[in-house]
């Protein structure tokens, strides 16, 4: 392999990072009322006429203004209950995932500040299809007050906030692959953990990962310069997380994270009994099916999976 990223999730422009999202309809089979068809029209029409001066502003101040009119559209409009049913393709510098199975998606974005800081807004819906109950959590980004993402555990309104560009369904969890821009030196990508308790409400964070140094992490967390591009995605076929391993460009450059890169190597987290086991050095170019073991590289030395110290 040429070392060249397999997903570059992100384009960088004057006042916004924006993911390209695959968003799923959810609407494909329902048929809403006229008047609620209306309804969500005509407050998508105002979304998108936020959205194009949110994301061309370069003033901070003017920024935040427009973010918070544009929080609150979406949040009367998600409100709406027959809201689920409505897929918001217009919409395309928002994230809008849906769950594999259908039960949940999330609504997210962000915005970028003129200092190199990054800002992450969104909404978690829910759906259950067995009672027909709609459920919308708030998403309050905390993460400039979060000492320790790895081991952080966050409700809705404490939110470790990110751009989630993936949802893969595991047990009785669900995994996210996430991106956030840090700064104007490292950027960061994630796997996140997503889970409901008993009573419906959502948590971020929860140790289901096997194999690593770090100590009962919640997340995964990889940290690298913001000039380069880093694979993190998942192998539907073989069920799992794939990603450039990282390294500093000399040995001296340990711990600085704005000079580690891909080192042209690649390591995964397999996925088993709802888990993720760490596996170092994958052969990309044979892995073998799922019943097969794992193909390792010859005579290369383990290495731990890499998370910021």
């Amino acid at each position: 392999m040429n070392g060249k990223p397999i997903i570059k999730p992100f384009l960088v422009c004057w006042s916004l990072v924006v993911l390209i999202f695959c968003s799923v309809s959810v609407n494909a089979q329902t048929e809403l009322p006229e008047k609620d068809l209306n309804f969500f029209k005509k407050n998508e029409a105002e979304l998108q006429a936020l959205q194009k001066k949110l994301f061309a502003t370069k003033h901070d101040s003017i920024k935040a203004k427009l973010n918070k009119d544009f929080v609150e559209l979406w949040e009367k409009t998600l409100s709406a209950e027959l809201s689920w049913f409505y897929p918001f393709d217009s919409l395309n510098q928002v994230g809008r995932l849906v769950s594999p199975d259908e039960t949940f998606r999330i609504i997210n974005w962000n915005t970028y500040n003129n200092d190199g800081s990054h800002e992450y807004f969104g909404f978690i819906q829910t759906y259950d299809k067995k009672k027909k109950k709609y459920e919308l959590f708030k998403l309050i980004d905390k993460s400039a007050t979060v000492k320790n993402p790895e081991t952080y555990i966050g409700e809705p309104d404490k939110w470790f906030g990110m751009l989630y560009y993936k949802i893969i369904k595991s047990g009785d969890t669900y995994t996210l692959l996430g991106w956030d821009g840090n700064d104007k030196l490292t950027q960061k990508k994630f796997i996140d953990v997503l889970y409901f308790k008993d009573n419906g409400d959502p948590y971020f964070g929860k140790d289901i990962f096997n194999k690593i140094p770090k100590k009962n992490p919640r997340r995964v967390v990889f940290e690298y310069s913001s000039e380069i591009a880093m694979s993190l995605h998942y192998n539907e076929e073989k069920k799992m997380i794939i990603f450039d391993h990282l390294a500093p460009r000399d040995p001296l450059m340990e711990g600085m994270f704005q000079y580690y890169g891909p080192d042209f190597s690649y390591d995964a987290f397999d996925l088993s009994k709802g888990k993720w086991k760490y596996v170092p050095d994958v052969d990309i170019k044979n892995i073998k099916n799922k019943k097969d073991n794992v193909v390792h590289k010859e005579n290369k030395k383990e290495k731990p999976v890499y998370t910021p110290k």
